[in-house]
Formats: structure tokens, C-alpha cells, sequence
């Protein structure tokens, strides 16, 4: 059984921001486009367990609509322990662990949905093996940044770069070595 990947896709503004310090992200509008989704379908394929943090948990959420992972396994990192609602679980564990866990089953990679410290989490113990950000063409100035500061450095290779006429560019890399 081949090792299910841990994937990060988000998008950041040129300045490294993945939104404002009060959490709005309108200014991905800027990008949106009828007949592009910049390859999220084809990547969300590959993907049946989603793993994001209790902050952007409750920014979907206050989208309103149908939950996007519904169907797909879905951890949300919490500190606090709380009773599962349906796929939806929460967890506050050690990430090794959760990875474990998901990992003895059978399955499609795993997806780091944001934010800043659930990316950090698994950064810091090199547990991400790619990184797709869509980098949009806005500098915000300010606002919560894609990665947290650290002080592990960690190489990466490009394995693709796509363009696109609104002016995004998704990046995606892998660590190298680990």
C-alpha cells in the first residue's frame, strides 16, 4: 500500500498573506473566474480526508451552504475536545498521531486546508509532502501569513508552475529531504 501524501493547496497573496488580520479573504475575488477553478476539482479527487484548523473551520462554516468536504473524512484541530458531527472530528492530539491514524486505513492523500498553524503544525515535523499555493496578484500589506515564523529551514524543489490570465501563479513543491 503506497503512504497516503499530506497536501497543502491554499492561496496567498504576493506578500504571503492567506487573509486580512480579521480573517477576510474578499479580495480572492479578484482572481474568480466562471470557468476556472485553477485545477481545485482535479486536485479534490485526489484527495478523502480533510485536516484544517478550528479557525478556518469556523470561517467555512460561516459561509453558509453545504459544507465543501462533506463526503470526506474531516479533522478539525481543536484544543478543546469535542463530540464528533457525523465525518467531522476534532482532535487535539499530537499531529504524528493523527497522521497514524488516518494512515492505517486504506485511502486517497490527505489535505491541510489551512490555516497558518495547522500548515505550521505539520511543517514543523516534516509531515507535508507537497505544497500547492496559488499566489494572487494583490499584496496586502497585513493580515494572517501563510507560513508561521520558524526556525526550521526547509528546502523545497518546484515540481510545477502553472499561469494563468488572471494573473495567478500556483506554485507547487516538495520537501527535499526530510
Amino acid at each position: 500500500m503506497e503512504k497516503r501524501k499530506v497536501r497543502v493547496y491554499i492561496a496567498a497573496s504576493l506578500d504571503g498573506y492567506i487573509a486580512h488580520s480579521d480573517g477576510n479573504i474578499d479580495w480572492l475575488e479578484s482572481v474568480a473566474r466562471p470557468d476556472e477553478d485553477y485545477g481545485y476539482a482535479a486536485f479534490i479527487e485526489t484527495i478523502d480526508t480533510v485536516i484544517m484548523g478550528r479557525k478556518t473551520y469556523e470561517k467555512v462554516l460561516s459561509f453558509g451552504g453545504e459544507f465543501p468536504h462533506a463526503g470526506r473524512e474531516c479533522y478539525v484541530l481543536s484544543r478543546a475536545e469535542r463530540t464528533p458531527d457525523g465525518q467531522i472530528h476534532f482532535y487535539s492530539g499530537p499531529a504524528e498521531e493523527l497522521l497514524d491514524q488516518i494512515r492505517s486505513k486504506p485511502g486517497k492523500d490527505i489535505f491541510i486546508d489551512g490555516g497558518s498553524e495547522a500548515i505550521a503544525l505539520f511543517r514543523e515535523k516534516w509531515l507535508i509532502d507537497s505544497y500547492t499555493i496559488s499566489i494572487i496578484p494583490m499584496l496586502l500589506g497585513e493580515g494572517i501569513p501563510l507560513f508561521k515564523e520558524n526556525d526550521k529551514e526547509q528546502p523545497l524543489k518546484l515540481v510545477e508552475a502553472t499561469t494563468f490570465d488572471s494573473g495567478l501563479v500556483q506554485l507547487t513543491y516538495e520537501p527535499i529531504n526530510g
